[in-house]
């Protein structure tokens, strides 16, 4: 184990010292002037003045709270109505049409109509995040549920379990491995949009200070808050794979 931490660490940390190096390289070469491209030193220092002063953990933390909000609504939801949907065929099929020319709409394309309607600030983000997270968990939980063997079914019908007990105790835990997928893709959309729709119409965030930082031609900044939303991200994303396995366990069950 200690040997597989060692293997790990050693391999990310070759992988930052070669982005540091070509970054530094192609400012070399290309002769940019820090300007323009900033170099990866100019780029610490910025980090170092946005943690000094407090104005990186107050755009983190929104960030932070209208992805929570937006992400975790939107899974409840989903799950919800997909384990519904799954077990009603001739529903699904009314809503799939719907669903299917809704869902590769990007999100941001709603945006004048939400700003209109809930103003500036968190709940644009927060809708936003909403519709980018909702339709890949209510695809997968669909699909999960008609995946499920279907000698599990007739078994809880002949003793006679009822469909709330049916969907909670053996429908959501056979699924669970095929919604996991679906749980993935939302947080990685989710978040891209969350950046994007933090652009549009807020005043705070880490996507509010990429774009006030370009205005201000402060591009170390702009490449502090791009580190830093793919710092977050990749943590949201493990922090999924560590729910998926809390709740396999809780469950008996294994995701993929």
């Amino acid at each position: 184990m200690q040997m597989k931490y060692l293997s790990t660490a050693f391999y990310v940390t070759a992988a930052f010292v070669l982005v540091i190096t070509v970054w530094q390289l192609v400012i070399f070469i290309g002769d940019y002037p820090e300007a323009l491209l900033p170099s990866p030193l100019m780029v610490f220092y910025g980090i170092i003045t946005l943690i000094q002063d407090g104005t990186l953990f107050e755009h983190v933390r929104v960030s932070l709270f209208r992805f929570f909000t937006g992400y975790l609504s939107a899974v409840v939801v989903a799950i919800a109505l997909g384990l519904v949907l799954g077990r009603m065929t001739k529903l699904w099929r009314v809503f799939e049409p719907i669903v299917q020319v809704l869902r590769p709409v990007a999100p941001v394309a709603w945006s004048p109509f939400i700003v209109l309607w809930f103003g500036i600030g968190n709940m644009p983000a927060i809708v936003i995040i909403f519709i980018a997270a909702f339709f890949p968990v209510l695809l997968s939980t669909v699909s999960a549920v008609k995946k499920i063997d279907k000698t599990y079914l007739k078994l809880a019908q002949n003793l006679e379990i009822k469909e709330m007990s049916l969907l909670y105790k053996i429908i959501f835990p056979a699924a669970f491995p095929f919604i996991a997928n679906g749980l993935h893709i939302a947080v990685g959309t989710a978040w891209i949009f969350l950046v994007a729709g933090e652009m549009i119409g807020a005043q705070s965030g880490l996507g509010y200070l990429i774009v006030d930082s370009r205005n201000a031609l402060d591009l170390d900044l702009v490449l502090a808050g791009i580190i830093f939303i793919g710092v977050l991200g990749l943590l949201l994303d493990k922090a999924v794979g560590l729910f998926e396995k809390w709740v396999g366990k809780q469950w008996g069950v294994q995701s993929n």
